[in-house]
């Protein structure tokens, strides 16, 4: 008898980015000249300080398990970070150190999803968030965002979606794809309206830090119930390291422990080790001064991608994407991304993979590599273009 997956695997999409940087890097081994703007990954190198942090460690050779929660001087770190960057105090006790965002997603939602209750998330948003409220028998439930309110959800748009059987929300600030943020009021209005439903609110801050008018106002500011996801990925340019974080409700950790016990036994040793490093203020220094060259490129990309034909709704104030529409360029966006890596060599992401609200009418760009690729890619386009 043939062997069978569970079925909520069928509800699970692949990761088209992820598909197309597999067709990129094919044809990047038959010697075709590819400029990746597909994949939500900073180019910059892990800094310095925190690469010689890692050696360090690794030349004592006690690469051991760490607490299911984190290094313990990691954890204090994380909280040092809140009070220098955002001035409020958060407990080292509340923070979990996990596998990357990811982990830290997933923690929280095996925490808090039940089966057969609704999740409520942004369409376009980021496309894994459905499947991990998928995979622990939640039911993801989309809010259409546009434009209009900035591609972020309003207190309408909560009371239009939420039900008997609404459990909780997830949302991004930054967005990806968009790039939008909630400000610190809308913040404190929606975490109001789901605390006065007895509900849960994750918020995803990864790219914290890579905002360009301003800093972000974080939610942790507006409760001590609400949950908030971090990595080391984005901000920090570890990627690779697999290592982020989740802040949770005093009330919530010893779950947390226990699950990450059983899930991941602990986060990787090494990466932790590098991460004592990201905070000092040598290392702080690098990051700051490549968030300026990611504000350069993207105020050089969004006005070049416009002479081209493409409208930009709404301002990207901080990730490294910008959500275009392309409509008046093309009626599928999937088919014109295909079009573009295998004609033009430029690699960028069909609104395919963000939800089901428009996609075909939007691309989105990454501007993850130097200012010189990007003028070549908006050459490239715009010869494809005619």
């Amino acid at each position: 008898m043939p062997s069978r997956s569970a079925p909520r695997v069928n509800d699970i999409a692949p990761f088209h980015v992820m598909e197309l940087l597999t067709r990129a890097k094919a044809l990047e081994a038959e010697g075709r000249d590819i400029i990746h703007m597909e994949v939500g990954e900073p180019d910059f190198p892990t800094p310095a300080p925190v690469i010689a942090a890692a050696q360090a460690h690794l030349a004592t050779g006690y690469v051991f398990y760490t607490p299911a929660l984190g290094l313990p001087e990691l954890r204090e770190a994380i909280a040092g970070f809140y009070q220098a960057r955002y001035g409020i105090n958060i407990p080292a006790s509340r923070i979990v150190v996990t596998a990357g965002a990811s982990g830290a997603l997933l923690l929280a939602l095996a925490c808090l999803a039940t089966p057969g209750k609704e999740w409520l998330l942004t369409d376009p948003g980021y496309p894994c968030n459905r499947h991990f409220v998928r995979t622990f028998e939640g039911i993801p439930v989309s809010i259409p965002v546009s434009a209009a309110s900035n591609f972020q959800p309003t207190l309408a748009d909560l009371e239009r979606h939420w039900t008997a059987q609404t459990a909780g929300a997830l949302f991004a600030s930054p967005a990806n794809p968009t790039g939008t943020m909630l400000q610190a009021t809308q913040l404190a209005a929606i975490a109001d309206f789901i605390r006065q439903r007895s509900g849960q609110l994750i918020v995803d801050e990864i790219y914290h830090g890579l905002t360009y008018e301003g800093d972000a106002s974080t939610a942790l500011a507006h409760g001590d119930d609400i949950f908030v996801v971090q990595s080391f990925s984005k901000y920090f340019n570890m990627t690779g390291w697999r290592l982020g974080w989740l802040v949770a409700p005093a009330a919530f950790t010893r779950d947390l422990e226990k699950l990450a016990q059983n899930l991941f036994i602990s986060p990787s040793t090494p990466a932790q080790y590098a991460a004592l490093a990201a905070f000092k203020p040598e290392t702080i220094a690098i990051l700051e001064s490549r968030r300026d060259e990611f504000r350069r490129r993207r105020d050089f990309l969004a006005p070049a991608l416009q002479k081209l034909g493409f409208r930009i709704t709404a301002k990207p104030e901080g990730a490294f994407y910008i959500y275009a529409d392309c409509s008046s360029l093309s009626k599928d966006s999937d088919q014109l991304s295909r079009d573009l890596l295998e004609s033009a060599g430029v690699a960028v992401t069909p609104g395919l993979d963000f939800g089901i609200h428009a996609p075909k009418s939007h691309l989105r760009f990454a501007y993850t590599t130097g200012i010189e690729r990007l003028t070549e890619a908006v050459e490239r386009i715009r010869n494809f273009l005619g």
